[in-house]
């Protein structure tokens, strides 16, 4: 049986008292929040500020890709705003992704805090990676950028239900924070989905839940039921 929950909502709305509001409704059924670009150019990092305060860890998914020294200065100033997990994306490098940890790292002081490695874009298939020249299936590219995130002491990897099995194999100690999640055939603009169950089945730490909860006509029941769900399996 879950007894921790996993669910992380993405919270990907177009205001910041739009994201408290639904925050504030789905928390006592969620393990997380999470907000993407949308709300970090918009209203800003204090946007973490104000989630931190209803007493749940905030993932800041700033995909961040830039040369070493920039991204150890973004990692550090979203610590201080309280940030428990930031996104770095792995085809940034080795150096770079270490950078991001040191920032992290000294933003935080003695708060927990970890980098989580961006491989494959769920949106992504072999085709997409193709067409950008990259030879190799997601599951393969995946297996690589695990042994590099994990290397530069990253806490975890962002990857779809599909690649779990590869990364535990690649890189055990990594935690791997599924997105994707969706409970029908409905994919939006997702290539590789998984259902919540079916995701942790597999192997996963976290399931980053967007729109299936958001989108719902009664958002906290949503998560609710998926948390339900969740926690009656054996």
């Amino acid at each position: 049986m879950v007894n921790e929950n996993p669910i992380i909502v993405a919270l990907d709305l177009n205001t910041a008292a739009d994201a408290i509001v639904m925050a504030t409704s789905v928390a006592p059924y969620v393990g997380a929040f999470k907000i993407g670009l949308g709300l970090l150019h918009g209203p800003g990092p204090g946007t973490i500020d104000a989630l931190v305060q209803l007493g749940k860890p905030v993932f800041v998914d700033a995909k961040l890709h830039d040369i070493p020294s920039q991204v150890e200065a973004a990692a550090e100033r979203l610590a201080t705003h309280g940030a428990r997990w930031v996104t770095a994306h792995v085809g940034g490098g080795f150096d770079m992704l270490e950078a991001a940890v040191e920032g992290l790292s000294r933003g935080a002081a003695q708060a927990e805090a970890g980098i989580l490695g961006v491989s494959v874009l769920t949106s992504l298939d072999k085709f997409d990676l193709e067409r950008i020249g990259i030879q190799r299936s997601p599951g393969e590219l995946v297996g690589k950028m695990s042994k590099v995130a994990t290397a530069a002491q990253c806490e975890g990897l962002i990857c779809s239900a599909h690649e779990i099995n590869t990364v535990k194999q690649a890189a055990p100690s990594l935690k791997t924070f599924v997105p994707g999640i969706r409970l029908g055939s409905h994919s939006d603009d997702q290539s590789r989905t998984a259902t919540p169950s079916d995701a942790l089945a597999r192997g996963a730490s976290y399931l980053v839940i967007g729109r299936p909860i958001i989108a719902a006509s009664d958002p906290p029941a949503a998560a609710n039921a998926i948390w339900h769900s969740l926690r009656s399996k054996e």
